[in-house]
């Protein structure tokens, strides 16, 4: 099956549709993926030039899709959270006096004087989130870019929708906070991939090259953050 390379990098398959009775091509999203319906004389490098101009926008569609299937959380005692691929019931409890949050591996403890403002809960919740993932992912970079032989990059936060991860021109890079919440091995597959564009700010194959260096079964990290996006962005 073609696969198309996202801006993000991924690759996403999409199942190709000729038709002689078509005169227009035709892009659909399906709940299987990427549908491209064009018509029978369009050259290959045609269908190519023109993805890559829509890869943008199919890479939105495809998420906006997989979030809806998802149930918005609710912010409420037992709900489910996430933290590096591990289940994390939410319990609250109202306390004025020591308002925090903990977790012990197996459990989330948020202590807020008012539980019934599901807005706090979600804020304080993310800031949490954004301050364990900078460690996490800044402890899981410094171990691969030795690999590179690179000195360690900027790292920094980002909310995208769009994206997991990104490397400016500048060499700093920039991943998605919402990441802490998936398995290790995906974690350190996203990282592999902006460590890539240190060397090569580009989807050659070199770059792939690097990013299998570092990261050798890549594929299928990409296959399962491609299935596991809706449940990662249930946090908006």
């Amino acid at each position: 099956m073609p696969e198309l390379a996202l801006a993000d990098g991924t690759r996403l398959p999409y199942e190709l549709k000729r038709s002689s009775k078509r005169r227009s091509i035709g892009l659909r999203i399906s709940e299987q993926g990427l549908v491209v319906s064009i018509p029978q004389r369009l050259s290959l490098r045609e269908l190519e030039a023109l993805l890559y101009s829509k890869r943008d926008w199919i890479q939105q569609k495809v998420q906006q899709q997989a979030a809806a299937k998802v149930p918005a959380l609710s912010w409420q005692n037992g709900e489910t959270l996430w933290l590096l691929g591990n289940r994390l019931p939410l319990y609250l409890a109202a306390d004025s006096r020591n308002r925090a949050i903990s977790c012990d591996g197996s459990r989330m403890d948020v202590r807020l004087t008012d539980i019934s403002d599901t807005s706090m809960i979600k804020r304080r919740v993310t800031q949490w989130y954004k301050q364990q993932a900078l460690v996490d992912f800044t402890r899981r970079t410094e171990l691969l870019v030795q690999k590179l032989g690179l000195p360690m990059p900027p790292i920094a936060l980002s909310s995208a929708r769009s994206r997991w991860g990104s490397c400016n021109s500048k060499g700093e890079i920039r991943l998605n906070w919402r990441l802490i919440q998936a398995p290790p091995h995906i974690i350190q597959y996203v990282i592999a991939h902006e460590l890539a564009h240190l060397k090569e700010m580009n989807h050659s194959a070199r770059f792939w090259a690097i990013v299998a260096r570092l990261f050798p079964s890549y594929r299928d990290a990409e296959a399962e953050l491609r299935q596991l996006s809706r449940q990662l962005h249930r946090i908006d």
